[in-house]
């Protein structure tokens, strides 16, 4: 080529270079303002539906979505009325910039836009100034989008950050805030509203300005049907939907649930920051059955009192519901303390652990006889919630009406440090005050643990005994562990739901609940935790700050909330009742040895009983504290008078057998029963040193009329008893009244008119019993209920 030409093109050829160059230093000098970690969060249901909406630091409240999932319909009305060449351009449309710049010339105003969908971006991720230079600086902006990002993400862009109304950006968020549903479910209506709104989305809101809305709607169906891309019909039919409109509001939802979740991901290292939606397990429907039930009762409940719920699927592990305070918005109710993490004294709740795991030690089936009836361990006197004793109970009776001194005991046989340390194997952590170590009082409510604990621990009952920590968290890994074997969880489910007694006759109804309560130390804390085949369900009632409420517990102000949630939860698909393990068998036995009564001679089978047995074993009755040497008693009689002797008094003494009842229950044996089975009398000048020693009442006879002195309400006795060794208790009907030393008075108090029973028993297993009348408490000596 010529010389001179090749100068001719250098001149070009070095513009375009120095045009170049100056384009990437203007890149460089100004990069595209995309948004950053300002953005909102919100946090949705296992559905994908807001239960709580989280502002970004401007305040805009924004859902973020894909193309694919919002509605096809939305892009198509989208780019046929704002950008119909959108894939053709590089960020400017020439044509449509001439177009509006000539009208704008002949006419004096603006009477068609020129912007691009690319241009609009632009103009919401950095508002220019409405002079040229700012339209200058739209357009290069607009080139800038084009050379860094894909159609695909510049389309992103506007479907989540195009204004939509006051605080609301992105065609999800308005879907939801405006319409009460996901963008992907928008009508062809409805996508051409959303699409017309960001024109101006202060004048065209369709809560405020419904029939500027609904013109504006329309226009946009119009330009849809003149360019063909929806049929006229469909157009005709879409104009005659109207437009109605929801005010914004934020999403309030499971609030501690949600702030969980929105500080998790905060400290995610993997993700730090970028969670933009944030996904929970829980079900949308069933929070809000939660929330509403918990706000129906506030009335019912003191001030300062909240309550917690948590509602966990038995399969996955998933929370359903999570309510971790009564009222978000009363902060008199200490509404921010999420109870559900709270660590509190479960008082009675963790019993059914503890049977389970005496039932796989080989310690007790569902029949054992157990010991009701006040007992001193090392110094330690359990009482029971209504302070009545029963006597001779089954462990099913125990562990249905939450008996205390039968726990105790048992735990005194499993050991308190071997049951903390299994409960804290299957994810139930008992804490201990300061410098404190496992004891006793555990099975009461010694120790700390929390609502989410429990709950997983109770999910073993309906899991072949496994345990698991629920998850919150879909992405959240299952943590499950052994608790108890599947056949001490099934006969401790059975047990909680039925009575657990094989021989009761056919149950059916619309909710099997296997259920139990528990109360705190001082009426601080109401439980109650149930299994169902589906859920496993746990209620917290209570002040956060540990105040006590007298009159407040388990059965009377948590169990009927339990009941109600499980009666209201959804069937769960796939959810069925394990079937009765192998290992589990009913059986015939006997008390009160506990064994088999195919094994027991008949004389020994005082009382027999169907029971659960696990592994085909029948433990014998736990040893008796008061007697030793077992319940079977080798005794001599007098072949001719069959009085009680000792070999040593008569050479011709014949020995016999006898089944002896546990010495602290004969108090509460029925006299029928207790005379049938009593060993004979001692024969003259037989009984052993001391073996004639009875204990006996006095102070009161039986039969004594009791009244009160003048102007007083109520009538007092001082009693006190002969023989005794050890403490003495006082029982009245059946109620521990009192405890004195051997020899020492203690005054009784009556405040009601009747006839009353007062039982002394002592250390040593013996007792007494006198009934006497209380008469003249009240006006004209009336009776009091």
């Amino acid at each position: 080529m010529h010389p001179k030409k090749l100068t001719w093109l250098r001149w070009p050829l070095g513009l375009l270079l120095a045009a170049c160059l100056l384009a990437l230093a203007l890149d460089w000098l100004f990069p595209l303002p995309l948004p950053r970690d300002e953005a909102g969060l919100v946090v949705v249901d296992r559905h994908g539906r807001p239960l709580r909406n989280y502002p970004s630091s401007s305040g805009v409240w924004r859902y973020p979505v894909t193309q694919e999932e919002v509605s096809p319909l939305y892009v198509q009305a989208l780019l046929t009325y704002e950008d119909r060449w959108f894939y053709r351009h590089a960020g400017v449309n020439p044509a449509a910039m001439a177009r509006a710049a000539w009208q704008w010339i002949s006419s004096g105003h603006i009477v068609s836009g020129g912007s691009t969908l690319t241009m609009q971006v632009a103009r919401i991720l950095e508002p220019p100034p409405r002079t040229l230079f700012g339209k200058a600086r739209q357009v290069l902006r607009a080139f800038q989008l084009e050379w860094h990002l894909s159609k695909r993400e510049i389309l992103a862009l506007y479907l989540n950050h195009a204004p939509m109304g006051g605080i609301v950006e992105g065609v999800e968020m308005a879907s939801r805030a405006y319409l009460g549903k996901p963008a992907r479910e928008l009508s062809h209506g409805e996508a051409a509203l959303l699409a017309a709104l960001p024109q101006a989305p202060s004048r065209l809101r369709p809560d405020r300005a419904p029939e500027r809305a609904l013109r504006a709607r329309d226009k946009v169906l119009d330009r849809l049907a003149d360019y063909g891309v929806w049929p006229a019909e469909t157009v005709a039919d879409a104009k005659i939907e109207r437009v109605i409109a929801q005010p914004p509001r934020g999403e309030w939802l499971a609030p501690l649930a949600a702030e969980r979740l929105r500080q998790a991901a905060r400290r995610d290292a993997r993700q730090p920051g970028q969670r933009r939606i944030v996904a929970s397990t829980l079900d949308a429907d069933i929070q809000a059955t939660v929330e509403r039930m918990l706000l129906d009762r506030l009335g019912q409940l003191p001030p300062k009192v909240s309550m917690a719920v948590l509602v966990m699927e038995n399969t996955t592990l998933a929370v359903r519901g999570y309510a971790g305070s009564a009222d978000f918005d009363d902060n008199k109710r200490f509404a921010h303390v999420d109870m559900v993490r709270g660590i509190r004294s479960p008082g009675s709740t963790l019993k059914p652990f503890l049977y389970a795991m005496a039932l796989d030690q080989g310690l007790v089936h569902s029949e054992s006889l157990l010991t009701d009836a006040p007992q001193s361990f090392g110094g330690y006197q359990p009482g029971n919630f209504q302070a009545a004793f029963s006597g001779p109970v089954s462990v099913a009776d125990a562990l249905q009406r939450s008996l205390n001194v039968p726990a105790v005991d048992l735990l005194d046989h499993v050991g308190p440090q071997a049951f903390a340390t299994q409960l804290a194997k299957g994810g139930v952590k008992l804490r201990m005050p300061r410098g404190a170590q496992a004891n006793l009082s555990l099975i009461l409510g010694g120790g700390g643990t929390t609502l989410e604990e429990l709950v997983g621990g109770y999910r073993a009952l309906a899991a072949g005994g496994v345990a698991g920590v629920p998850r919150l968290d879909p992405d959240a890994p299952r943590r499950e562990a052994r608790l108890m074997s599947p056949g001490a969880a099934w006969i401790v489910r059975d047990i909680l739901e039925s009575g657990g007694r094989p021989d009761r006759p056919f149950q059916s109804g619309p909710l099997q609940l296997a259920w139990k309560t528990g109360t705190s130390f001082g009426f601080r804390d109401a439980w109650a935790l149930g299994v169902t085949d589906g859920y496993t369900i746990g209620v917290w009632v209570g002040r956060p700050d540990g105040t006590p409420n007298p009159g407040f517990f388990g059965a009377n102000v948590a169990a009927p909330l339990l009941k109600d949630i499980a009666a209201a939860l959804p069937a769960v698909p796939g959810a069925r009742r394990a079937a009765r393990p192998a290992s589990v068998v009913a059986a015939a036995i006997c008390w009160p040895l506990g064994q088999l009564a195919a094994d027991t001679p008949p004389a020994f089978c005082h009382e027999k009983r169907s029971a659960w047995l696990l592994n085909g074993t029948a433990p014998p009755t736990l040893p008796d504290r008061a007697r030793s040497g077992g319940l079977v008693e080798t005794l001599w009689l007098d072949p001719k008078t069959g009085l009680r002797v000792t070999p040593t008094c008569l050479a011709s003494a014949v020995p016999q057998r006898i089944a002896r009842w546990p010495l602290w229950l004969e108090p509460w044996l029925d006299p029928a029963v207790r005379a049938r089975h009593a060993p004979p009398r001692w024969a003259p000048g037989c009984a052993p040193a001391g073996g004639g020693t009875v204990l006996r009442i006095v102070g009161v006879d039986p039969g004594s009329v009791l009244r009160p002195a003048a102007g007083r309400q109520s009538a007092t006795v001082d009693v006190a008893t002969l023989g005794a060794s050890g403490t003495v208790y006082w029982l009245r009907d059946g109620e521990l009244a009192g405890d004195s030393a051997p020899g020492r008075p203690l005054r009784l108090e009556f405040k009601h008119n009747g006839r009353v029973r007062l039982t002394a028993l002592d250390g040593g297993g013996r007792f007494d019993r006198v009934e006497v009348v209380v008469t003249g408490i009240g006006q004209g000596g009336a009776e009091k209920p």
